[in-house]
């Protein structure tokens, strides 16, 4: 048995989990670590699927009329079930994901934030009280749950994502239908287990308030997230994951006027202008272009740097990135893990070949600790230094490459190159210049949905909408207004003046 077999048998253990129900011979999941296998799974039939929406129809329809506070209840079960078996569940995220572990925990935690945040917000679902024209009427707003919300999750966030969508869903008083990525099932098996067992101790207070089949985790493969995008019976679905797949889920949902939160391509860069500080700016660049082994959305992909700093932060960088620690995740120091697969290292070679091709001069890309398994794929961290531009640059590859190109101009020169790229997610600035600063966040600055000063592109916290626009997607999740996204809004007059005035002073006599 392999270490990482060994290791995920103590996870399970510890999580009271049996994987019993979901084996097959569909999907296999493999821990990047050492390319060992660590179980094969089943995949859902079509029939299977629509049988678990119309499940989880039901169960919205009596799950609406739950107050929300008490919905909030179910979700801060959820928490303290989170809060229990984070260890677990973090080692779970690294075994079959590749995070180091602190970002194994760090992703767990994001999961806990988010429930107490969902908790809180359970008790402030509100809408507005409009002034009439009309005298003795009163308009407001109210919300109301839109239905079954259909979940699609990518692998490198495999279950913090989920959480974002399934907290916030279930307090606005919807039912929720997920499907994983294929290459990280397990970690979706445990935070279905977890839910149910939230779901079971509040079932022993409130018998009969939380209805079967409010949450279904379906397993499988392009058919099964086309099945989910389809169904009518989805009114809203969240898709986190490629342009690529967000353009066939845009199209498939907005064919039947649903509703599409998509989270989808990122190709972040950070901006360092002359009054920088290098040291500050060389730490935080180091962490989001190499933190996840560049397998965030938000990662790091181009650095724009005025020319008069260029060499001396290069020179910086280069020093970090051949001392940088590379290993096994879950052994202590380490600070990249391995890529998810052999297809994201292919993917990273041939885009170093079209930057070398593009003129780019290109530090470090190669394989590195074969020792550690023939199927597990280890990279040093790419620092390419590019002459201008070029079309390698537009595109996101899922590794750790950063881009470096120099700026000559002022810092709207800086601001046009970072916003010429066709994704708009995440965005960072590094200056001492509060003119710098406050254009960078202007209207005429970064057209990105996430825009720092002084700060990574990598990192968000909940308590801000997650999102971008462009190829990005344009959709929002997590905190601030991002509820919205899974309830409709109803405008509402109440006429108690035994009149019936007309807006508009509108006459209409009978």
């Amino acid at each position: 048995m392999s270490d990482s077999s060994t290791r995920l048998h103590k996870v399970l253990n510890a999580l009271g989990l049996d994987l019993a129900p979901w084996q097959g011979t569909d999907w296999t999941s493999r821990a990047p670590r050492d390319g060992a296998v660590l179980a094969t799974v089943r995949s859902h039939a079509a029939g299977q699927v629509q049988a678990a929406l119309e499940d989880a129809h039901r169960a919205y329809l009596a799950w609406r009329s739950v107050p929300a506070p008490v919905r909030g209840e179910l979700v801060r079960r959820l928490g303290e079930a989170l809060r229990r078996h984070k260890a677990a569940l973090g080692e779970l995220v690294s075994l079959e994901v590749g995070k180091i572990a602190s970002e194994g925990l760090g992703e767990v935690q994001e999961m806990i934030d988010i429930c107490d945040f969902a908790v809180g917000l359970s008790r402030q679902l509100h809408g507005l009280t409009i002034a009439s024209e009309r005298p003795g009427h009163r308009m407001m707003e109210t919300w109301h749950p839109m239905g079954v919300v259909g979940i699609i999750s990518a692998f490198n966030f495999p279950v913090a994502v989920w959480s974002w969508n399934a907290a916030l869903a279930l307090v606005c008083g919807n039912a929720i239908a997920w499907k994983p990525s294929e290459k990280t099932p397990l970690t979706a098996i445990a935070c279905q287990h977890l839910l149910q067992q939230a779901i079971e101790a509040f079932g022993r207070d409130r018998p009969g308030t939380v209805p079967a089949g409010l949450s279904q985790l379906l397993i499988g493969g392009r058919d099964v997230g086309k099945a989910l995008a389809a169904s009518r019976l989805v009114p809203v679905v969240s898709a986190t994951g490629s342009t690529r797949m967000g353009r066939e889920v845009g199209v498939q949902v907005a064919e039947r006027f649903g509703r599409s939160i998509l989270e989808l391509g990122g190709n972040n860069a950070m901006i360092v202008t002359p009054s920088a500080d290098l040291e500050l700016a060389a730490r935080a660049i180091t962490f989001a272009a190499v933190g996840t082994a560049g397998q965030r959305c938000t990662s790091l992909r181009r650095l724009i740097v005025h020319r008069s700093v260029a060499d001396t932060l290069a020179a910086r960088l280069q020093r970090i990135y051949r001392s940088i620690a590379i290993g096994d995740p879950l052994a202590d120091g380490t600070l990249v893990g391995p890529l998810i697969d052999r297809a994201a290292f292919d993917a990273m070679q041939q885009a170093l070949a079209q930057a070398r091709a593009e003129g780019g001069e290109v530090l470090g890309g190669e394989r590195v600790r074969e020792d550690l398994g023939a199927d597990a794929w280890y990279v040093r961290p790419a620092l390419v230094r590019m002459p201008r531009p070029s079309p390698v640059m537009d595109h996101e590859t899922f590794a750790p490459i950063l881009y470096v190109v120099a700026y000559d101009g002022d810092t709207d020169e800086a601001i046009a190159l970072q916003n010429g790229v066709p994704q708009g997610l995440s965005s960072a600035i590094f200056t001492a210049s509060l003119a710098d600063a406050e254009r960078f966040m202007s209207p005429a600055g970064s057209d990105c949905g996430i825009a720092n000063v002084n700060i990574g592109t990598s990192g968000a916290e909940i308590g801000g909408a997650f999102g971008g626009e462009k190829e990005t997607g344009g959709g929002r999740e997590s905190g601030s207004d991002a509820w919205k996204g899974y309830m409709r809004r109803a405008t509402n007059t109440i006429n108690y003046s035994g009149a019936l005035p007309l807006a508009q002073g509108v006459r209409f006599d009978v």
